[in-house]
Formats: structure tokens, sequence, C-alpha cells
């Protein structure tokens, strides 16, 4: 029987939906039904349709108590609303419904698994979220029951020295025998982060079985939204930390992703590190989660938005949040390399190319423009030895705004700043990274869609991600260079 808390969120949301414009929102990110979006949550396959869940607050455009939101999708790209899936209406998730995963049961039910939380008193009297329980609900794509002996998961099957108040965001899969495991973001002693692996054997009855990883205070603090899967004869870990501090161009200052590739041993549940890597240097890229689609391939979407810059609402806006465009993954050379769904050239239209242009200073082209918009680069020097000494695009840009993603061979650093684009608050407005290029060579596809920006580096090799809320108005592409360069571009309309 449906709560009054979920048919009252419900109702909220089918009304006050009515209030956003289409044009409103974003062209082909996902963005929340109403009110405030984070987290993607239970990104799976179901029923024929994609699913895709999201922590969500409908009533107010900021962080609060969380319920789940839903949408569904044909194709990756367009997605309908389907109605808020949970709400946190019992007494072991009463402080909100927090992040988690989802897997279709064999007798073709969908069983969700989030982490429930609790207001509580600690011994110090003060009031803090205990995020011990570990919870299911089952449903049918639509409607959601919530298990009747939750929680599965509680402070008594922690091992010792685990915190029961950092202990969030369970990522559940099907093994090949048929047995399930989860991963569960944990806070040790050490006040550091670990990801926790538990194992069941029906999905529903859940036990521990080994700390997978231990951050040792490497990368951050504590690491949120893990994701554990095999890909290209590896394993493949992606969290979330807290608190992180840069290493050269790789991560940044406070909350980042970060990527462990290794080896993995199926019959042991054995993970051994081999490499790291940020998964997007860019602005705004958080809490990334995988699927497995049934044509194989390996998708991954995060939440376009940073934490440090949760401030920056639009007031004419009545949301708040976005989603990537899902990347296709893959393991090249050690790496995790990423690239749009293939599914996005469906939506081309409208092609500009040119070819062998030789440029220096500042220059527009005719055609080239939007704020919908696909577009491949190729950039090299003039004559193939005299180097250049930097190569900027600039976009959403009229005669006062602009964003620009820049590169300066000689560091082989590539940036992306916003701090023209109308923001007006002391945020973060550029990051770097080092890039591979080859004497100068260097292939870029930038995806523009009203709100955001997604560059992708030398065929997914890197990947930038950035959030702007430029007036709808300022169309204008531009290219720059110090020196002299030679370019090819191939620009698409999408929509």
């Amino acid at each position: 029987m449906m709560s009054q808390l979920l048919q009252s969120a419900r109702e909220f949301e089918e009304r006050e939906e009515k209030r956003i414009r289409q044009e409103d929102r974003p062209a082909f990110h996902l963005s929340p039904r109403i009110g405030w979006m984070n987290d993607p949550n239970g990104f799976s396959y179901y029923g024929g349709k994609y699913h895709l869940f999201y922590q969500y607050h409908p009533f107010e455009k900021r962080h609060g108590l969380m319920y789940w939101g839903h949408a569904v999708s044909d194709d990756l790209l367009h997605w309908d609303y389907l109605p808020a899936a949970m709400a946190p209406d019992e007494d072991y998730d009463r402080g909100g419904c927090f992040s988690g995963s989802a897997v279709e049961l064999p007798d073709g039910r969908h069983l969700l698994m989030y982490t429930g939380v609790q207001v509580v008193t600690d011994e110090n009297g003060k009031q803090r979220l205990l995020q011990t329980p570990q919870c299911l609900a089952v449903g049918d794509g639509v409607d959601y029951e919530k298990y009747e002996n939750n929680p599965v998961l509680t402070a008594c099957d922690l091992p010792e020295d685990a915190s029961r108040y950092d202990f969030r965001d369970p990522k559940i899969w099907r093994k090949a025998d048929g047995t399930y495991r989860s991963v569960v973001g944990n806070r040790p002693g050490d006040g550091s982060g670990q990801i926790l692996l538990f194992a069941s054997p029906d999905g529903f009855h859940w036990s521990f079985k080994k700390v997978l990883v231990r951050n040792k205070n490497r990368f951050g603090k504590m690491w949120e939204c893990p994701d554990f899967f095999e890909l290209d004869g590896k394993g493949v870990l992606l969290v979330s930390p807290q608190d992180m501090f840069p290493k050269e161009y790789e991560y940044h200052n406070g909350s980042g992703t970060l990527c462990l590739i290794g080896t993995y041993d199926p019959t042991t549940d054995d993970f051994t590190e081999e490499n790291d890597q940020t998964v997007d240097y860019g602005l705004d890229f958080y809490a990334p989660q995988t699927a497995l689609l049934p044509d194989g391939r390996r998708v991954m979407i995060a939440w376009m938005q940073s934490w440090e810059s949760c401030d920056r609402h639009r007031g004419d806006l009545d949301w708040f949040g976005q989603m990537t465009l899902p990347r296709e993954l893959s393991v090249r050379n050690g790496r995790l390399c990423q690239k749009p769904v293939r599914e996005l050239e469906t939506l081309r239209h409208g092609r500009t190319e040119y070819r062998n242009v030789v440029f220096s200073g500042e220059m527009s082209l005719d055609g080239i423009r939007g704020r919908k918009v696909d577009m491949e680069l190729e950039i090299a020097p003039a004559d193939g030895e005299t180097m250049y000494r930097k190569f900027a695009v600039r976009f959403a840009r009229n005669e006062i705004y602009r964003t620009s993603v820049s590169f300066r061979p000689e560091s082989s650093v590539l940036k992306v700043d916003r701090k023209y684009s109308g923001s007006r608050r002391m945020i973060v407005h550029q990051r770097r990274c080092h890039v591979n290029n080859d004497s100068g060579k260097l292939r870029l596809r930038i995806l523009l869609d009203w709100y955001s920006a997604e560059v992708f580096v030398n065929d997914g090799e890197q990947v930038l991600t950035t959030v702007f809320y430029t007036e709808r108005s300022a169309d204008g592409i531009s290219f720059f260079a110090d020196g002299t360069v030679k370019m090819n571009v191939v620009k698409y309309e999408l929509g």
C-alpha cells in the first residue's frame, strides 16, 4: 500500500512540473521532474527500457529530505518521467532514501538496493545521520514496495572499526553463477575511506565478505558512490572521494572522482590495483554509476554538478541539477576511456565542415555556431613543424559572455574556463589536465547543450565537463590561435 508521504510527493510533482516549459530544460540531458536532483541511482535496463532513478528533493531547488525520482528512456537521450519511486516513509529511512542501485531478478521483478538514513543522537549529544541500514525495494518498473524484512544490512554486519555513520551507496550486481555482490562505501577508523564487499545467494539475504579496497588516505577521505565491474579483461572500481588533495593535474581539490583499474579474480573476489586516474577532469561531475546494456556495452552516467557550486541556482528555473550524457566505457592501455553513447549520432543534422583551415588570431566560420552542438576538431601546427603557443575554442559566446577550452602544446595542458559565462559568484571557474599530444596535434569532440559542455579529448582518453548558465541568446563559436594553426572542424546541430 502506498504511503501518504509518497502519494503526496507524486501529486506534487505531477502538479508542479507543468510550470516548467520544455524549452527551459536541457535538450538531451536529464534534469529533475521538479526541484532538486543529485546522484544517479538504479541505472539499469529493465522491461525493455533504460531506467534511471536519482536523488530527489521535489519540494525545493536545494538538497533536502531525499526521495528517489524516476525516469525511463528508449534511447538514453529522451527521458520520460515516471512517478517518484520511493519516499522516506519507514522508521529505518525516515532521514532519507539515499543512493543505491538496481538489478533484475530471475523472476522478472526489479530489485532496488539503497541506503536508509536515520537521524540519531550520538554519544556526545549531537544529532547525526546514521547510514547503517542498507535496504531493498521490489517493483515492476513503476511501483515499488519496500522489503518486509528491511534493513538487510545493519551495524551488526560491519567489520571491526567500520563506521556506522559513513556506510552508504550500495552498488549491486548478479554474477554468472547466479549469486549477488554489492560494494558499499565506508569510513574506517583512520578517517579515510574503504569499499566493503557483501555477498548474497538470492539478492535478499546478505553477509559481509571482505574489504575490497582500502584508501589509506591516498585519495581524499570518505569514498562515496562505488561501482565495480569487469571491462576488457580488467576490474574497474569507480568511487567519488571527498576532500581530495591535488596530485599535479590528475586530481583536484574538493569532491572528485577516481577510477582504479586492476586485476580481478571472480572466484575469490580479489581485486589488485594497477592504475589510478581521474574519471572526469572538468568542473561538474560526481557520483558516476554504470549499467551493462543488453548489447554488451558498459555505459556510465553521472551527476553533472559539483558540491562546491550548488548555490549557483537560476532564479527563473524550477529545477536544479542535470545528468551527464551517458558514455560508453572501454579500457585502453590501462586507462578508462569514454565516448558519448552512439545513439547521439541519431540526433545529428545540419552538417557543416571545414578542412585545412590555416589561421592565427581570432576568427569565426560561417555556419559554426549554436548551443545544441556536436563538434569535432583536429588541430596541428600549420606547417607541421613551427609550434603554435596556444589554441582555444570559445562557445556560448557573444560580446559579453563566453566559455572556453584552450590548449598549450609546450606544456601539453588543456584548460576549461567558464569565468566569463555569467557567473557572479566566487566559485571554481577553471580546471586543467595534462593530455597526450603528438607535436601539437590534438583531437577534441565538444558536446554543447543549453547549460553544459562535455569535452572529449583524443577519442575519449580524457573528458572535461562543465555546467554554465549563460543567456541562451549567446550562441557564437570562435577559434583563437597564438601562432599559426591548421584546423579541421565538423559541426552538427543536435535535436
